[in-house]
């Protein structure tokens, strides 16, 4: 019996030994892959010859190159479900090993998709959109900035000279579009407008996305609206907020020669979306039949409505989803206030009792005087720098600028400007969060 009794505590050291190695590899595999900054190729469906997506020269970091050497000693795959220790370490065979390594459960950090197309004078603007996303922020954000070759340089010396590159890294990409109608695409609507259609196909390793137009500026966290993802059902694969709450001044419901979404159509300046149901979806259309799937769908629909369209990509996407109307999850109109929601009297209800959460500038008016609340507060941002104190530097000022706009009737209801944007600087500071 002693024997046997040896055995067994024998049997149960190495048991032991091999726990601890296996704990100690993990712990450090985990902490690495949490450190390093994750490359992506980036991949464009409909790319000419000799196009490549521009990578961000700083995206490699220190916390790769130590994993990559760390793991020509030793890794933990989550590919091999049947690794074992080395020779030279305390252990027993692989059936101990991957039992405990099933018994783990390993989340990956969650990371935030966010999409801008820019052409034309639109880099300040867009550095402003994305500088926006990145204060208020919890989770990683992974930018995927399509724009014209000429200002690759210019949104790489920017962002590389950015601080907290731990909570950001950024993708590069040429604006593409199918060779065989790229002239037709490129001139729908505004320059390149019309790229947002073909994430879905170009970002084909990237599950999720919130694409925005280069005039939007958050006033609360990214996280928030990331978050509508979770209460789509089965159906949904994408949300958007109405064109109008009033009918009245509707644009869809009095002037539109095509199918549109709901009473007053749709604006796609705010748009996320599960894009991996978007690509398996088939779609159901008044041009065949058939369902078609997205990629499917984007020339017929063109080469069928491009006589009777007026707003180019956003309107095919309305007689998209006119046709396919459970496929859609609508958010309020806060999460895309813009110029019409307060010009004629305030009508967005939500942004009344809850604040604004993202403000979409359309129609230039951070650029003019026609507008002076949207204006001061992309002014406000434009010039707040990384580190300044949010409360003294950005708040205050703002506020008493747009006190100063109370003649107009957006300046009347300034205060719903200010109320999600105070939120997020208490809560920013609640939270310990330091130098953004």
């Amino acid at each position: 019996m002693r024997r046997w009794a040896r055995l067994v505590l024998l049997c149960l050291l190495c048991g032991f030994c091999s726990l601890l190695y296996a704990f100690s590899q993990l712990s450090g595999s985990l902490e690495e892959r949490e450190g390093g900054v994750e490359t992506r190729r980036a991949t464009a469906a409909f790319m000419q010859p000799g196009q490549r997506a521009r990578k961000s020269a700083g995206s490699v970091g220190l916390g790769e190159r130590r994993l990559s050497s760390r793991f020509k000693e030793f890794s933990v795959s989550n590919w091999n479900p049947y690794w074992m220790l080395p020779s030279d370490v305390c252990g027993m065979n692989y059936f101990w090993e991957a039992a405990f390594r099933y018994s783990i459960n390993i989340k990956p950090t969650e990371k935030m998709h966010l999409a801008v197309v820019a052409c034309g004078e639109r880099l300040e603007e867009t550095v402003t959109m994305l500088k926006s996303a990145i204060i208020f922020s919890v989770k990683y954000l992974h930018f995927h900035i399509f724009a014209e070759d000429q200002l690759h340089k210019n949104f790489k010396d920017i962002l590389d000279s950015w601080p907290f590159t731990e909570k950001f890294k950024y993708t590069l990409y040429p604006i593409t579009f199918p060779s065989e109608n790229a002239i037709e695409w490129k001139k729908l609507f505004k320059p390149c407008s019309s790229q947002r259609l073909f994430l879905p196909l170009i970002l084909k390793d990237v599950d999720s996305l919130l694409y925005v137009d280069t005039d939007i500026l958050f006033l609360r966290p990214v996280d928030d609206i990331w978050d509508f993802l979770r209460d789509f059902n089965s159906t949904q694969i994408a949300a958007m907020a109405p064109e109008h709450e009033e009918p009245r001044i509707g644009w869809y419901n009095r002037f539109a020669r095509h199918p549109y979404y709901g009473k007053t159509g749709i604006n796609s300046g705010v748009m996320l979306m599960n894009m991996t149901r978007i690509r398996r979806k088939y779609f159901k259309n008044d041009m065949t039949t058939a369902q078609l799937r997205w990629g499917e769908l984007l020339m017929p629909l063109l080469k069928k409505y491009k006589l009777n369209i007026t707003w180019g990509d956003q309107d095919l996407l309305n007689i998209m989803f006119f046709y396919n109307p459970d496929s859609l999850f609508t958010f309020p109109c806060q999460w895309n206030y813009r110029p019409d929601h307060c010009i004629y009297g305030s009508n967005c209800q939500e942004a009344e009792e809850e604040g604004i959460s993202i403000l979409h500038g359309n129609r230039g008016v951070y650029h003019d005087d026609k507008q002076p609340v949207f204006r001061a507060i992309y002014e406000a941002l434009r010039n707040h720098s990384f580190g300044d104190d949010l409360v003294h530097s950005l708040l205050h000022p703002l506020e008493q600028e747009l006190q100063k706009t109370a003649h107009t009737y957006c300046g009347k209801i300034h205060q719903i400007f200010t109320k999600q944007l105070t939120e997020s600087i208490r809560n920013h500071y609640a939270t310990g969060s330091k130098g953004r």
